[in-house]
Order: C-alpha cells, then structure tokens, then sequence
C-alpha cells in the first residue's frame, strides 16, 4: 500500500511538472511514458508484487500497451516507474496474470522476457 501511495504522489508530481514546463514529448507510446504510467494507476499493487490481484480495469489498459512493444518497453524501463516502486520483472507480467492471448510472448525489453 505504501508503495501505491508512493507511486501516486510520484506520478502526480511528474504530471505537474509536464503541465508547468510543457513537456509533451510523444516517444514510444505516442504522448509520454507519465502519460502512460497514470493509466496504469488501476494497477495498484500488481505492479510490484507477483501475489497482487490484477485489476480488470489495469487488464484492460495492459492489453493497450503490449499491442506496442516499443511503448511497453519504455514504460518498464523507464526511471519514472522504477522510482514510483515498478518492479520491471513483476510488472513485465502483468499480461500473462491477464490471460491476454495476444501479447508478444518472448519479446525483450532490457533484460527481461515477457512470459
């Protein structure tokens, strides 16, 4: 829970910042990897711990991001999420924990595999 609270003062505070300074970069996922960690809010938990039920909710926005591996990619590695308490090789698992049927299984993003 601690982690989930950090990781939303984390994200509200980046999303301040992006407002304030203008920061709008497009990257990987076509608007910024904040942008696309603020969706992945309904996630809570499972973000960082394997037992963690995985929300429909963060299913619906984890079957979005794989359809683009780039993006996906940049998420997890991103420091943003690493300093909101992302743990890469649980998160990376968030689509399999979804049973979504079509996500690039085997694919690399750093040193981990999505299973």
């Amino acid at each position: 829970m601690e982690a989930s609270v950090k990781f939303l003062c984390l994200l509200g505070f980046v999303v301040i910042v992006g407002i304030v300074g203008g920061v709008n970069g497009a990257g990987e996922c076509g608007s910024s990897v904040e942008n696309e960690l603020g969706n992945l809010r309904s996630c809570g938990d499972a973000i960082h711990d394997q037992d963690a039920p995985v929300s429909e909710s963060c299913c619906l926005e984890a079957k979005k991001i794989v359809q683009d591996t780039s993006c996906l990619c940049a998420i997890v590695l991103s420091n943003t999420a690493k300093a909101a308490g992302m743990i890469p090789e649980v998160a990376i698992t968030i689509p399999k924990r979804c049973n979504i049927a079509d996500r690039p299984v085997g694919h690399q993003c750093g040193d981990y595999t999505l299973p």
